[in-house]
């Protein structure tokens, strides 16, 4: 018997926006993954299925080459279905692997650089209003860490009012927390070249500890003057799929922290060879992670094992997950605790993760249909979100 002959596949697609894929051993040994882009559920789930053919009958063992031929293996390659749908299979293989020979994941890739990993959560932040209550729930929730969108839609060209507004979130948050709190802004791509240093002079005087998609990653170009301009760090990176998609901002050195996404950017595999080739260059790793409790575990293992890894975002608590929370699907949601801004090293073999397959049957029966809103601005044309 091949104990690890890989004999099924089953997807469950659950509120509050996500699609879970379970993989099945010749000995009972399951892996779990996460693929799925938000909004496209249903696509990724086709894509995986289309992608069966490919893993039915394999060795589970064989990670690498089964990476190599979901990517190589079709004509055309990249972007965000294809690269979803390999990113969950590849998380599941790699969590079947480490609970074959019973050690956590980061112990396969090399072993861990660090006993704990800094996290940070989201706190919306297009609403003042509402930015010092959920900063405080999360500072006593543990964290050290925040992030928040710094504006809402945006003009090509912004009025004076819309950029004096931009940076009254975080002139609250310093007001009351001073510099014991570190502040993630996101711009999100919701800005376009002409209002990002414009913007960037507003927030400046109180020091946030990133700017996030300064510009959508289709205008990468853009990066150069930008980051010449300031000297905040720029993030970016979660619209980005493979390691060939970060190659040139590496290499012209327009970034100081990539956010590629377990669940979007080829799993565990490539997102393990971005953060190497990111360190190559003195650039740091913050994995992008608005997703559940498979893509969080993905990421940190990465993070485990990555001495250039600085911080980690989660989705516990987000804005995103009503009525179903990242740990309303785990049986063991300890291993998310936060102690003092960290979450310590994982001890249980594969990703660490139990998921509560009840639980997921039960919520696939409501399932969802999420997609993200569409803006307009004042004058009836498309904003970003």
């Amino acid at each position: 018997m091949n104990e690890l002959k890989i004999v099924g596949i089953e997807l469950f697609k659950v509120p509050p926006r996500w699609l879970f894929l379970k993989i099945i051993t010749e000995s009972g040994i399951i892996g779990w993954g996460e693929p799925v882009v938000e909004g496209k559920a249903d696509t990724v789930a086709a894509c995986v299925k289309e992608l069966e053919k490919f893993i039915i009958g394999r060795n589970a063992n064989d990670i690498e080459d089964i990476w190599q031929v979901l990517y190589r293996g079709g004509f055309y390659r990249g972007g965000p279905i294809l690269m979803s749908a390999i990113s969950g299979i590849d998380q599941a293989l790699w969590d079947i692997k480490g609970k074959y020979l019973n050690v956590p994941v980061y112990e396969l890739l090399g072993g861990a650089v660090r006993h704990k990993m800094k996290m940070y959560c989201w706190i919306g932040g297009d609403n003042p209003e509402v930015v010092l209550e959920q900063a405080h729930e999360k500072v006593t929730s543990g964290f050290k860490a925040v992030k928040m969108n710094a504006t809402g839609a945006m003009d090509w060209i912004a009025s004076l009012s819309d950029i004096k507004k931009v940076s009254k979130n975080i002139k609250l948050l310093r007001e009351e927390f001073g510099f014991d709190l570190d502040i993630g802004l996101d711009f999100h791509g919701r800005v376009h070249k002409p209002m990002v240093k414009r913007l960037i002079d507003e927030l400046a005087p109180y020091e946030p500890l990133f700017i996030e998609e300064p510009v959508l990653s289709e205008n990468n170009e853009a990066l150069k003057p930008i980051y010449n301009y300031t000297n905040i760090p720029i993030a970016t990176g979660e619209r980005m799929f493979s390691r060939w998609d970060f190659k040139n901002i590496l290499h012209q050195g327009v970034v100081d922290i990539i956010q590629p996404d377990l669940s979007h950017a080829g799993g565990i595999s490539e997102v393990r060879r971005i953060a190497t080739m990111a360190e190559a260059y003195d650039i740091t790793l913050a994995p992008h992670c608005p997703l559940g409790p498979i893509s969080l575990a993905s990421a940190l293992h990465v993070d485990f094992v990555s001495a250039n890894a600085i911080i980690q975002e989660t989705s516990i608590g987000m804005h995103y997950n009503n009525g179903y929370d990242l740990l309303d699907y785990v049986s063991n949601p300890e291993v998310f605790d936060i102690h003092d801004g960290y979450i310590n090293l994982f001890a249980k073999p594969g990703l660490g993760v139990e998921i509560n397959e009840d639980k997921l049957k039960e919520a696939q029966k409501i399932g969802y249909y999420w997609s993200n809103p569409i803006w307009r601005g004042k004058d009836g044309n498309f904003s970003e979100w």
